[in-house]
């Protein structure tokens, strides 16, 4: 039985027409795309953050430091 379900999987591949193997190919291509920009921007939105939290640390470190620094020399 499942070899008969296997073999009839197997016709129905053959009888793609080449039109549709093109459409197909074309699919997987255009998904493939899609895939690698949604990875693009993903990967830059974690470089902005990154960079964000970066100048947030060091703008909280830096202006306190600067400020003792200038309440202590008056």
């Amino acid at each position: 039985m499942a070899n008969r379900k296997a073999k009839k999987q197997n016709v129905g591949q053959r009888k793609l027409s080449k039109a549709q193997i093109e459409a197909k190919e074309k699919a997987a291509r255009e998904a493939e795309e899609r895939a690698e920009i949604s990875k693009a921007k993903s990967e830059r939105t974690r470089k902005i953050f990154t960079v964000v939290i970066c100048v947030i640390l060091i703008l909280a470190l830096g202006v306190p430091a600067v400020a003792l620094s200038v309440l202590g020399m008056g």
